[in-house]
């Protein structure tokens, strides 16, 4: 298992990073982003189901026998079906129904037991109360638990974040202002505190859908079309005491600027990276245009071509991607 692990650790981190170049209102900037794509599986989640499940085979909380069973809206699922199939595990994902159908196809194709919660049947909350249930039926179950499991922010804080800072600094920069959609508050919570080390002063912001605003709120309202962000409920390794203030973008407004990346750059992401983009945009303007500001693209476009995505999203006014133009992206060089 050694072995493998250290094969998957070589396959997983030292992804691109890239400066996105823009104007709008009228002003010229730059934001920088990781194209967490290149990862395994293809997500910013393989880098936390590593980091789990190294930590979990290291103090023996998971054997060659175990069945991995996680809640997942998507590309966690998917991580730790394609790492958990490369140790031998047979895996069981709980999962929202209305997810997209390419997450539900990848997942099998990569030998998933899938078992898909509706709405009525309770959602999000009630797929993580059958986990625990399916758990304490059968001990050879090993629950992640990637909500509430501290290694989810380790694997941010120790390499995500270290990347993003190595990487800025090849350029003689230093990261002032990090914007991260919310699903389970890993990657802002952890990359956050890497960027405080290096910057005390440093800027965190945790970003929710304008039309599911649970960070703000402090439970499940509304419904969004961001999939991966604002499930249902706060997770309990995100306090928002310990990060700046929320950052809210309308949904359709990220798929609009999804669909920008797509077509003025080729930049083939999902509709939280269009989020985030917006988000960093948004967070250059308020701190300043030498503001060094970084996000992640958390995954590619092909989870999504049966959304909203690939259909034509009407402009409403208080939209900023009609407004923004893209320029050019530059590539830094890799860690």
């Amino acid at each position: 298992m050694k072995d493998i692990l250290k094969d998957l650790n070589r396959m997983i981190g030292n992804t691109p990073m890239i400066g996105v170049h823009y104007q709008y209102n009228g002003k010229k900037g730059v934001v920088y982003a990781k194209c967490e794509y290149y990862n395994f599986s293809g997500s910013i989640k393989d880098r936390m189901a590593l980091s789990i499940l190294s930590e979990a085979y290291k103090n023996g909380t998971i054997n060659p026998d175990s069945v991995i069973v996680e809640v997942t809206s998507g590309n966690a699922g998917i991580a730790f079906t394609a790492l958990g199939r490369m140790l031998g595990h047979k895996i069981r994902i709980i999962m929202p129904d209305w997810v997209s159908e390419e997450r539900k196809l990848l997942l099998k194709n990569f030998g998933a037991e899938l078992v898909l919660v509706s709405k009525e049947e309770g959602g999000f909350v009630r797929s993580i109360e059958l986990s625990r249930e399916m758990a304490a039926a059968d001990a050879k179950i090993f629950l992640p638990c990637q909500f509430a499991n501290v290694n989810n922010v380790k694997a941010h804080e120790e390499n995500t974040g270290v990347e993003i800072i190595r990487q800025l600094e090849k350029e003689g920069l230093s990261p002032d202002v990090f914007v991260a959609g919310v699903g389970t508050g890993g990657t802002v919570v952890g990359v956050g505190k890497a960027i405080r080390k290096v910057n005390k002063n440093a800027k965190i912001h945790p970003l929710e859908p304008t039309e599911s605003p649970v960070l703000t709120v402090g439970h499940k309202v509304g419904c969004h079309r961001i999939q991966g962000l604002s499930d249902e409920f706060i997770p309990e390794i995100i306090s928002t005491s310990t990060l700046d203030e929320i950052v809210q973008v309308s949904d359709g407004d990220a798929i609009l600027m999804t669909q920008k990346l797509a077509y003025n750059f080729g930049l083939a992401v999902g509709i939280s990276s269009g989020a985030n983009l917006l988000g960093a945009i948004l967070l250059q303007e308020k701190y300043g245009y030498d503001a060094v500001v970084a996000t992640v693209f958390a995954d590619c476009n092909k989870k999504y071509l049966s959304t909203d995505l690939m259909k034509e999203e009407p402009v409403k006014p208080h939209y900023i991607s009609p407004k923004v133009e893209l320029t050019r992206f530059s590539v830094l060089e890799r860690c």
